[in-house]
């Protein structure tokens, strides 16, 4: 299929060779191309990533992309909320200049066989919860990465096993790829943005807000002195009004093991469910 200028503004490109001749001919020109990996359903939290990667490259990238190796078989890959037209709309007021948007048989073509693996970083927190999930990251990013030929990836804090496991992987493959991280974009009342966020109820919404404000309340804790790690721990866990938790856990902020030691950098990660729906969020604690 051939690129198409949509309404919205922005350059769709549908194949990776389309992509990737406009990605050399851009680099022949000398400029820099920042890029924001995405599965659609685009809001305010995608949008700041488009808006701080135009700080980072004279052309900006955006894959829409619901990629389904990183769902598990129980896991909301039918009914995940897809908008392309408005995802396109929102690049644009965003200053994006290419949608990269593949059919999977373009990602997984015929035959297709080779994972990528980060085992270590995938070993805990979500890993034991979705089996293959972080597999399923890595080849893709990887894959768009080979693709878009970008110079510098933005990822959103809130995912930050993923935004740990993606750097441990450009490092170790040596893709020679800058990876920022962008600190988690919150509604006004605390809440994480999140594209399953349209899942919630209003009820539900409305207690999902203990998640924030736990973690919150764990950071205020540490900001005022607090060193005893278990308890920061225990203290969020009861905080949270949920339905089910897969964990609460304070891990290291590089190696994401478990840890009760402040005395180095840490980030206290939570995996939950309200009704269906499954949120996870984060703090910087020390």
């Amino acid at each position: 299929m051939a690129a198409s200028a949509e309404p919205a503004g922005v350059l769709t490109l549908r194949t990776p060779a389309e992509m990737t001749a406009w990605s050399l001919a851009a680099r022949a020109r000398g400029e820099r191309i920042a890029f924001v990996p995405t599965m659609g359903a685009l809001h305010e939290g995608h949008v700041t990533l488009l808006r701080e990667a135009r700080e980072h490259g004279q052309r900006v990238v955006l894959s829409i992309f619901v990629n389904p190796t990183q769902f598990g078989p129980n896991e909301d890959l039918a009914r995940y909320p897809r908008d392309l037209e408005g995802d396109l709309a929102k690049a644009a007021g965003a200053g994006t200049d290419v949608a990269y948007v593949p059919e999977p048989r373009d990602v997984y073509p015929p035959g297709y066989q080779t994972t990528v693996e980060v085992p270590e970083l995938a070993r805990g927190l979500c890993g034991p919860f979705r089996p293959g999930h972080f597999a399923g990251v890595a080849t893709v990013v990887c894959k768009l990465f080979n693709v878009v030929r970008p110079d510098v990836a933005l990822f959103g804090e809130k995912d930050y096993q993923q935004l740990a496991l993606v750097r441990r992987m450009v490092i170790d493959l040596d893709m020679g790829i800058e990876i920022v991280g962008v600190p988690t974009v919150r509604e006004a009342d605390g809440l994480a943005m999140s594209s399953r966020n349209a899942y919630l109820s209003p009820a539900e919404r409305a207690r999902a807000l203990s998640i924030s404000r736990a973690l919150g309340a764990a950071r205020a804790a540490a900001v005022g002195g607090a060193r005893d790690g278990v308890a920061i721990v225990a203290g969020a866990r009861a905080a949270l009004d949920v339905d089910r938790i897969d964990y609460v856990e304070l891990v290291d902020a590089e190696t994401l093991r478990s840890t009760t030691d402040l005395s180095r950098p840490t980030v206290l990660a939570v995996a939950a469910f309200i009704g269906r729906t499954r949120l996870i969020d984060n703090a910087r604690i020390s």
